[in-house]
């Protein structure tokens, strides 16, 4: 039997998966959380050889558990399980040591025949998606600096604003306070030397143009 951890902050999302991986036969889950927290805690005591990891978390993300539980077990093999077709999070998802990159769209007997192609020790990591990845890794577009003087936070919040999402809107996208997004908003007015959140917004999308002239 295949032992499965699964880790998604919805309930009815755990209870769905559970069943379905559970129908197979093959497999079984034998531990579930909803926050990164649980899952750092139950998956040493519950030692999955596969763990179905959703990538946004009301604490963190799952890219952050994969990358510390397989700093102490990297005989167990993550599946990033998310909702968004995120290049970012694909690459993070790669660097944190991912067997595996699904969108919760898939098709049911895809998910239990990834859990066990996994399982066997391969990758569901696309070879196009993961060749672009590694390419990008080596050669970064040029920054401008105004840009490089941010965070990575107030980069993600940048990316954001140019997406034309209000304070309230990307703080429910992050996990944070709406004052706290205020604030990191205020800062890289700042650092880019603008006073509108319009400006700061039209210079991302350009930015984002001149690196992505595909889009």
């Amino acid at each position: 039997m295949i032992r499965v951890f699964l880790l998604d902050d919805h309930e009815v999302v755990r209870r769905g998966v559970r069943d379905l991986l559970e129908a197979s036969g093959d497999i079984t889950v034998v531990g579930e959380a909803s926050t990164a927290e649980e899952a750092l805690l139950r998956v040493p005591v519950a030692k999955p050889d596969v763990a179905v990891l959703d990538v946004r978390l009301p604490d963190g993300n799952g890219i952050e558990v994969c990358r510390q539980i397989r700093s102490d077990h990297p005989e167990l093999r993550c599946v990033m399980l998310t909702s968004f077709n995120d290049d970012e999070a694909l690459v993070d998802a790669i660097m944190a040591g991912a067997a595996g990159y699904l969108l919760k769209e898939v098709r049911g007997g895809d998910l239990v025949e990834g859990v066990r192609r996994v399982a066997r020790g391969e990758s569901l990591l696309d070879p196009l998606a993961t060749a672009r990845v590694i390419d990008r890794l080596r050669n970064p577009p040029p920054q401008d600096q105004r840009l490089a003087s941010l965070s990575a936070q107030e980069q993600k919040i940048l990316a954001l604003l140019a997406d034309g999402l209000t304070n309230r809107q990307i703080a429910a996208e992050m996990y944070l306070a709406e004052k706290t997004i205020k604030n990191y908003v205020s800062n890289l007015l700042m650092k880019l030397g603008m006073h509108r959140r319009t400006e700061a917004a039209v210079y991302a999308a350009r930015l984002s143009q001149r690196h992505h002239p595909e889009i």
